[in-house]
This record gives C-alpha cells, structure tokens and sequence, in this order.
C-alpha cells in the first residue's frame, strides 16, 4: 500500500480523507495493527508547545518623516538588531530590557506585538545626506507595520535530553531548577505527539513544508542551527533518535499569543513558548510504522546539567517517554520526580486544530522542494 501526496491532497480536496493525531493513531495501531491502520488513515497530525530559545521576528516599521536609517533599535527597552536597512531590524527572543533585566524580553515584545498591544519605539542613528533623522520615539504595534515575520532558526528540536543535577548544590538553567543531588528532573519532548520524533528519517519534512506555526500556517525555511539528525541503535536493538532540528517562518499578524507565549527561566533569562505542528502524510506501512511508535518506545536520555561542558555525563542512556510522563523516573536506584517543561495540554490542543484544519480542506500537504541533509557534522569552537 503506498500513497503520494498528492493522493492525499485530493481525498482532502474531496473530503474522504482520514485524518488522526499521532495519539489517536498509536492506539488505533494498537487495536489493529501497522498494516491495517496504514490502509485507514491518510494524515497524522503531531504538536508540541515548548520553549524555543532559538527564535525572533523581523519587523519592517515602514519610514518616518524625514527619513531615518535606524542604527540602534530599542522595543520597550529591549535591543534589536538594525544592522540591515533603514527600518528593518530583527529582534531576538532572549535579548533582556535594558532596564527590567531577567524579567521581560525580546519573547515578551514578541507576544505582546502579536496579542495586538504597541509597544514603544526608541531609535537613533548618525544621519545622513539620504537619512537625515536623527532619532524618534513612538508607539507601534502590528496592524501599522509593513512586514513582520518570525523567523526561527531553531525549533521543534526532535529529541530533547533529559535533566538532572548530581552536585550538591541548586543549579538554575534553561532546563529550569535543577535540585542537588538527582532530586529531580525535566526534559522538554511531547513524545509521541513530537513532530520530529514521528518521521526521524525526514522522509516527508523538508525546505517548503508547511506546518502550524504559532497559530498560523508556516513553512521550513532551512535545516534548523545545529541539526544533527541520527539514529542509533544500542546493544539492546532499541533506538535513540537524535538532534534534527527546523528553521521555520512565518507571519507574526496572522499568529496567536494562545501559542506564542514569552517565559522567563529562574536565574536563567528568557525564551518563548511556540506552538508547532506538523500534518504527516501516511505514503506506506513504513511511514505509519514510525507514526504509531508509542510513549513506551521513544526514549531519550539524561544528562548531568552540573557539569557544564560539551561532554556532559550521562546518567541514564534510555528512559522512555511513558516513564517520564508517569511524573517520575528511576535513577541510581530511587524515583526521581521528573517534570515536563513543554506542555502536553497545548501540544494536543495543536494535533487536534491541526487535524480540523487538515479535514476542512484550509490546510493541505506540501512536498519539500529540497531535502534536509542527514549528515550534517559536530563543530565546536575552540579558544
């Protein structure tokens, strides 16, 4: 049994496609077996609501009068990047206020834009001959801007690690509080309703899917920054998949702040929550093989958060996604609370809207116009 995209594209079009979310289709795979479900369905939808550090929005304002190329940009105290032209800058989700430090940033500038509230404009420049002003101070908000598009370059990380901290002490870090001594423990992967975790070999995902991003519809853009797709399996045959990773774009005013959220991360700093989802074609029983692959057989591994160097120690080299979802875990012979960073709540609340869009025939499957590489290498900085 094998379909094309296209295939599934028309039976949407026509409205006798059968579309799940990837918990539906575990159970249902279950009940029936691979074989069977593969003939059943034809989409499985996946979610996840996460922080995403890695992410930001370009923003056009549109030109003042007289004009002005912008050479230092301040939103709500919190800097953005103008190095590109006259009034374009790039703000990031984790650039802190000048003046409220830890407790607000280029996340909260981001969400605040895209629940519709202004947010106030400094900028200066050197002035020009062509770009005479000086300086300006205003209110802006989405609706009066030209463009304004987030462009992730890191998200939906496939297969999150698993935190811990053997030290004796309380370590706080984008993983959130870690208690000494293995007291705890988070990880941040919704299993299997992970996109990224129900297509490991990036059959179906690459430049120019699109997905659900922030409420809206989006599309990969490029390998997300250090994508380093793998599988590998141990002694035991079972499968540790790794690290790829999705650069996404996607339309700040057509966006929701029900999925675009800002966070701030004790002792950390901040990051932004966003929402994303992928459709997934169901092309043969291969494809539905890795769509049905439960909780129970998705694992990953955990890591001493203490140790802050590349080649942290691991302390647990497989821990499935049913052990951590129980709310705790076994390690060095005790149970350990274990905490989800992501939200499994959100995460089905996007398989399912994903999954109605899908149905109504608003949202249908795109194949890539180039593939993401599978090979791509580790560098490390050096000095």
């Amino acid at each position: 049994m094998t379909r094309s995209i296209d295939q599934i594209n028309e039976r949407i079009r026509s409205g006798d496609a059968v579309v799940m979310t990837a918990e539906e289709v575990v159970s249902l795979a279950r009940e029936t077996g691979v074989k069977e479900a593969a003939k059943r369905v034809d989409v499985v939808t996946t979610g996840t609501f996460a922080p995403m550090c890695s992410s930001g929005a370009f923003l056009n304002f549109g030109h003042a009068e007289p004009l002005m190329r912008m050479s230092r940009v301040l939103l709500n105290d919190v800097l953005a990047y103008a190095g590109l032209a006259a009034v374009d800058c790039y703000i990031g989700a984790t650039e802190l206020s000048e003046k409220q430090g830890m407790a607000y940033g280029g996340a909260h500038v981001i969400e605040d834009l895209i629940a519709g509230r202004s947010v106030k404009l400094r900028a200066t420049s050197y002035g020009t001959d062509c770009y005479p002003r000086r300086e300006i101070e205003t209110e802006v908000a989405l609706e009066g801007m030209n463009q304004c598009f987030m462009f992730n370059p890191r998200n939906a990380y496939q297969n999150y690690s698993c935190a811990a901290n053997t030290s004796g002490r309380v370590i706080k870090t984008y993983m959130g509080t870690l208690l000494p001594g293995c007291a705890n423990a988070t990880y941040s992967t919704s299993g299997e309703l992970s996109p990224l975790l129900k297509d490991p070999e990036l059959r179906t995902i690459g430049i120019g899917t699109r997905v659900f991003f922030g409420g809206a519809q989006g599309y990969v853009a490029w390998e997300g920054t250090q994508c380093f797709p793998s599988i590998i399996k141990d002694a035991d045959g079972f499968e540790h998949i790794g690290g790829a990773t999705l650069a996404l774009v996607g339309d700040m005013k057509k966006m929701s702040p029900a999925f675009i959220r800002a966070a701030v991360m004790d002792g950390y700093g901040v990051s932004l929550y966003v929402g994303v989802g992928i459709p997934f074609p169901v092309l043969d029983e291969d494809m539905m093989a890795r769509l049905a692959a439960s909780n129970e057989e998705l694992y990953t591994e955990v890591y001493d958060y203490s140790v802050p160097v590349r080649s942290r120690p691991v302390l647990r080299s497989r821990v499935s996604y049913a052990e951590l979802r129980s709310g705790s875990m076994e390690l060095f012979g005790k149970k350990v609370p274990a905490a989800p960073l992501s939200s499994l709540k959100k995460a089905r609340e996007i398989a399912e809207l994903l999954k109605a869009r899908v149905r109504s025939g608003e949202f249908l499957l795109t194949s890539p116009v180039s593939p993401l590489p599978l090979d791509t290498a580790k560098r490390k900085l050096e000095g």
